[in-house]
């Protein structure tokens, strides 16, 4: 079972379960899933191979969409759905092959389509710092910061680091090992007839306008929404904007 950070108690409502993205777990979405529990229960994951849940030997989307049901079974059978970047992936392939276990879906700056930019970078870089020589979490942003420029993806890479046990909390040859089918996207014959939200970046290029017969074709009832002034990490960037369209699109009715 994956390792869950749950926020709040069950109420009359499903519960939401949240789902990271690459290199993520679920203490990224700890405030947003804090406020967003004040109505329902949240429930935020760590991926296989990823944070507190368990290492295995592969990584596909069914794998990652397995696990998901798993959890929703555990807690009663039915739940909406958050999913951001590979996340978003594993919901929808979720939602398509356990349309049951799938009220509402939301998925975050990412589509049905393959893509081509590699993370393996990333991969490159933490496997480059000197573990042995990190006392705190600055002195791996610092060697980070030779390999990856950008401050917030230090920030946000070092939350899975296990500082006292000097050891990332992501198994990154596993990851890099299945990284094409991180970002491919598995064929599934089916379709996902529940309402569902893609809320994409407004300059952020992973959901580009040529994507969406690929997408209506897998989730008909799909809905398009852009935050303006933010990227790919859009729920890091402007996260009550972020949080204000997730609650808008769960609690409006279909004959809104």
């Amino acid at each position: 079972m994956l390792n869950q950070t749950l926020h709040g108690t069950p109420t009359g409502k499903p519960p939401l379960i949240i789902v990271h993205g690459l290199y993520g777990s679920a203490r990224n979405w700890g405030i947003i899933a804090k406020r967003l529990s004040d109505d329902r229960q949240v429930i935020a994951v760590d991926l296989r191979n990823h944070g507190d849940s368990p290492w295995t030997d592969s990584h596909t989307y069914h794998d990652m969409a397995d696990d998901l049901a798993k959890v929703i079974a555990a807690h009663g059978g039915t739940a909406d759905v958050l999913g951001h970047s590979m996340g978003g992936k594993a919901a929808m392939v979720l939602a398509l092959t356990y349309p049951e276990s799938v009220g509402r879906l939301i998925v975050a700056d990412i589509a049905p389509v393959a893509y081509d930019h590699s993370q393996l970078q990333h991969v490159h870089a933490m496997k480059a710092v000197d573990l042995s020589q990190v006392e705190r979490r600055s002195d791996a942003i610092a060697q980070l910061a030779e390999h990856v420029p950008d401050p917030a993806l230090q920030a946000f890479f070092t939350q899975s680091l296990d500082v006292k046990e000097k050891r990332w909390k992501l198994n990154l040859d596993l990851l890099a090992q299945e990284m094409p089918g991180i970002l491919d996207f598995p064929t599934v014959d089916a379709t996902f007839d529940h309402p569902t939200l893609f809320l994409s970046g407004a300059n952020s290029d992973y959901v580009k306008p040529e994507y969406r017969p690929a997408i209506r074709a897998l989730f008909p009832k799909a809905r398009f929404a852009k935050i303006p002034g933010t990227t790919h990490y859009l729920h890091a960037e402007k996260p009550r904007e972020f949080e204000a369209s997730v609650r808008a699109f769960l609690d409006f009715s279909d004959t809104d």
